[in-house]
């Protein structure tokens, strides 16, 4: 039986840590104010939660938690196989792209919250979870009506204008809203709820639907409408006896379904109001993500590492006509597809394993009672719509946290809703057992130890981006040289090595640019813009030159004009 006060830790990380990871920003100390800082905030809470459950909470996970452990250990396993069989550089395998940071440590991290949430048993343990969803969600629906009344107060890039929440893209708030939306909708429609928080909860929702139109993204669309269709389902069948008024139901669902697939295919009667040519585009990032995978089976390119090898993946079509040769990508956006690049079949069948077990798990659960439970329907709800989105997206720290919280919220509601379930651990009742401690420490403290240890290992690409700023800054060569230096808090990054040399042909250092442009190639050869960089260096000899373009036309075989694109 698992200690009280290990769970009420677990759940007060997890109350306090998610809601913070999705809305916490730094903006003028960094060039990326989104991944790096949501990262850093993830690491925190991922390593209080783990270690309080491994700590503390083992005969927990033993009881409740065995299939998401073994599933999750075949997943890191997995991902380790990609890190040591990629020829992409370590660094980028650990930490991750600049601007992504969706690699090694991100995942370890999404794992470890899985865990920890799957130690939940209490009902008011499982209502934190969906009050965090909505403490987030609303403080971004704030934000976003602040920004289309009076203008962003965030100093965002952003030539579109589009709302980006706070999260920095379009795509990403309209996805989180979608959901946000379905967790309200689907909690505040159970029975015995009072009118007030119905009438907030609509009123607010209304809110983040016209947020959702304003931001130009379609994405937010479909997630929210597949989780009101979702909603809508439960509400069904806890109305109507029989089987009729459900298959009826669904019915008309999947023909909905369909004929809006058909039309983001640029098919049927919707095609006109769903499709984008943003989809076309997506089609063949998918593909090049495919042939990622196909090329490098058994263990992919290597985490974080599809950008490196887009050009060389994409079709000919893609490189010649649409996108064309200009337009590249560093992810598929499709999460699926970006783990099957990264880590080949391994990590693709573990991936779609964890999300099997989530399946696997709502259903036990729906087939148990027709009676309509609002937290439930709300977390197995806005799970759903986060792997909605994930198939047409990219994964981020902000997004990505509650599709792995709710994983293993819905494990351990699975686990304490079953008929063989001790009553003082159901969903709606208090445990009253006082159980001596497993360990001498409080889970407070070994959960406080865990943030310490989460955010020193998460850290080092905000570390890096922050002093990367500073140098920026102060356009001082000694600090740009310093910034570059790679180290256990300045992970190294193609990215800025490619900016520098720049930096240095412009300020008319030569010397400088040409040794950057050398330990650019060397750091990375896989990285095109390196050997651009190399190629159009002033210093740069005839050989280096006849190098580069080698490499270049290596790494994009399709491309008419590698120098130009």
């Amino acid at each position: 039986m698992l200690n009280k006060s290990v769970e009420q830790a677990i759940s007060w990380f997890l109350y306090v840590g998610v809601t913070f990871t999705t809305v916490f920003l730094v903006t003028d100390a960094v060039t990326d104010p989104v991944n790096v800082t949501k990262l850093t905030a993830a690491g925190g809470v991922a390593f209080a939660v783990f270690m309080i459950a491994v700590i503390q909470g083992r005969q927990g996970l033993r009881a409740s938690s065995r299939p998401l452990l073994l599933v999750l250990t075949l997943f890191v396993i997995a991902m380790l196989n990609a890190v040591f069989a990629s020829k992409s550089p370590l660094s980028q395998n650990i930490y991750g792209l600049y601007g992504r940071q969706t690699a090694l440590v991100f995942y370890l991290i999404m794992a470890m919250i899985a865990i920890g949430a799957s130690l939940l048993r209490r009902s008011n343990s499982f209502e934190r979870i969906v009050k965090a969803l909505f403490i987030a969600g609303g403080l971004n629906v704030l934000y976003c009506a602040w920004a289309l009344a009076f203008g962003d107060f965030i100093g965002w890039n952003n030539p579109y204008r589009n709302i980006l929440g706070l999260f920095g893209n379009p795509d990403f708030i309209s996805a989180f809203l979608g959901m946000f939306i379905a967790g309200v909708i689907g909690y505040i429609a159970a029975p015995g709820k009072k009118w007030s928080i119905r009438i907030i909860g609509a009123v607010t929702s209304l809110l983040a639907f016209y947020e959702i139109h304003r931001s130009q993204a379609i994405q937010g669309k479909a997630v929210t409408a597949a989780g009101l269709a979702i909603v809508g389902f439960y509400w069904v069948r806890s109305k109507f006896k029989g089987f009729f008024a459900t298959l009826s139901y669904l019915t008309v669902i999947f023909i909905v379904g369909v004929l809006a697939l058909a039309g983001a295919l640029q098919k049927g009667p919707l095609a006109h109001y769903i499709y984008k040519t943003s989809v076309s585009l997506r089609g063949q990032y998918w593909q090049a993500a495919i042939n990622a995978g196909t090329s490098h089976p058994f263990s992919g390119v290597g985490m974080d590492s599809f950008g490196d090898w887009y050009r060389r993946m994409r079709t000919e079509y893609a490189a010649t006509v649409l996108p064309g040769p200009a337009t590249i990508t560093n992810a598929a956006h499709n999460v699926v597809l970006d783990f099957f690049a990264s880590g080949g079949w391994p990590l693709l069948i573990t991936y779609l394993a964890t999300i099997a077990l989530g399946i696997w798990v709502v259903l036990r659960v729906t087939f148990r009672s027709r009676t309509y439970d609002g937290i439930f329907v709300a977390l197995a709800a806005t799970w759903a719509c986060y792997e909605i989105q994930s198939v047409i997206s990219i994964n981020q720290a902000g997004l990505a946290i509650w599709g792995w919280v709710l994983l293993g919220a819905l494990v351990a509601y699975e686990f304490v809703t079953r008929t063989t379930a001790s009553p003082e651990m159901a969903p709606g009742k208090s445990n009253k057992v006082k159980i001596k401690p497993d360990s001498v420490f409080s889970p407070q403290l070994v959960g406080g130890i865990g943030v310490v240890i989460g955010v020193l290992i998460a850290v080092p690409p905000l570390s890096a981006d922050m002093k990367w700023k500073s140098a920026l800054k102060s356009q001082q060569l000694v600090k740009v040289e310093a910034a570059l230096q790679s180290g256990y808090m300045q992970p190294t990054s193609s990215m800025r090595l490619a900016q520098a040399v720049q930096m240095f042909e412009q300020s008319k250092l030569p010397d400088q640019a040409y040794t950057y442009a050398k330990k650019g190639v060397e750091f990375n050869p896989d990285y095109s813009d390196a050997w651009k960089m190399l190629y159009f260096s002033s210093k740069a000899t005839e050989a280096d030159k006849t190098m580069a373009l080698e490499n270049l036309k290596r790494l994009d075989p399709f491309n008419p004009d590698v120098l130009k694109n």
